[in-house]
């Protein structure tokens, strides 16, 4: 059907204007969900001072009349050792934990008092944390405290996050 040409809709609504600026990452993120703006962060993975960190959020959160943003933060694994001053590039491992915990979360009783969301990032937890608790102007972050050798070793995620942090950082023992 050769110089055949189909016409177009006439409800057809234009996507872009091409005269228009390009705009920066910031302007076209969505903005967050106003139900959960002020309200409590929580770090959690599954771990059980994970789960007494979200117990404490959730009353927290219910006692303001806010809502809760619950974190997981997925791993990244260097793919590269550090070479001299070439910083090492990061992958993202596939993560299934995080629909784990969303189905195991969704079917939990104890949190129909409250409002709340899971929101998934990748990276640095301390970071992260940090990061979603700017986006949704966030109370507080609550985590949980990391015992064990690991944590003695590279420090723990609650007290690099409450050195660093920009709101008030609740650590659950």
């Amino acid at each position: 059907m050769a110089g055949h040409e189909i016409p177009e809709p006439a409800d057809r609504k234009q996507v872009a204007d091409p005269r228009s600026e390009p705009r920066t990452v910031e302007e076209t993120r969505p903005a967050c969900d106003p139900a959960f703006r002020h309200g409590v962060v929580v770090g959690f993975d599954g771990s059980t001072s994970s789960e007494r960190a979200l117990a404490y959020a959730i009353g927290m959160a219910g006692r303001s009349g806010s809502g809760l943003i619950i974190v997981h933060v997925a791993n990244r694994l260097p793919t590269t050792v550090w070479a001299g001053c070439e910083p090492p590039v990061f992958v993202d491992v596939p993560d299934h934990r995080t629909e784990v915990l969303g189905l195991e979360l969704a079917c939990a009783d104890y949190l129909s008092e409250v409002p709340w969301v899971l929101v998934e990032r990748g990276g640095d937890i301390c970071h992260e944390l940090e990061e979603v608790g700017r986006e949704y102007s966030a109370d507080a972050i609550v985590v949980g405290s990391t015992h064990g050798i690991v944590g003695r070793i590279f420090g723990s995620v609650a007290g690099r996050l409450a050195r660093r942090a920009q709101r008030p950082v609740v650590v659950i023992p």
